[in-house]
């Protein structure tokens, strides 16, 4: 079901916490372009459009004609400037977004090949949670997971017991 070992953990918190809050009645559009995680929602019964690979921090207008009743965007917002101005231009009631937390013991992501593949944000859950609340959404629930990993060191021994992804369910105010 699962792309790879490194997503499963990921990939089913992700899965379980959006079936808890989104029925497969309601149309999705996922933010950012089409993705493994995508995929395994369609393979789930879920109605899925993704956007097209625009600048969501200057061009908005897929989010403002979309006539889907649920945003996801799943790793995302860390990427962009000023995620604040997409999440006022929503038109849905009911968003499901989850982001990489910010890791006290690591500097931001940065990959060295990919100019696209960065992380402007890196959020504490309660930086997240005001980002939703000035934007005009009411949190319902959220969740949260470690990112173990096999390696051995002292970083793979923090990711055992430290936070590192955030999910959250909110409705339009």
């Amino acid at each position: 079901m699962y792309e790879n070992n490194f997503h499963n953990k990921r990939y089913k918190h992700t899965l379980e916490f959006l079936q808890k809050h989104i029925s497969r009645e309601e149309s999705i559009l996922d933010l950012g372009v089409d993705n493994p995680f995508a995929k395994i929602m369609r393979e789930q019964g879920y109605f899925v459009e993704n956007t097209s690979g625009e600048d969501l921090d200057v061009d908005f207008q897929t989010v403002q004609n979309s006539k889907a009743e649920v945003i996801t965007a799943f790793e995302i917002f860390e990427h962009m400037l000023a995620p604040f101005n997409i999440l006022r231009e929503i038109k849905a009631n009911k968003i499901v977004a989850s982001i990489p937390m910010r890791l006290w013991f690591s500097t931001a992501y940065r990959s060295k090949t990919d100019p696209w593949d960065r992380h402007y944000h890196e959020f504490e859950d309660w930086q997240f949670d005001w980002l939703l609340e000035k934007s005009g959404w009411t949190i319902k629930d959220s969740a949260k997971w470690t990112n173990p990993t096999k390696k051995i060191g002292f970083r793979p021994l923090l990711r055992r017991f430290t936070m590192r992804y955030y999910i959250v369910y909110a409705e339009r105010n």
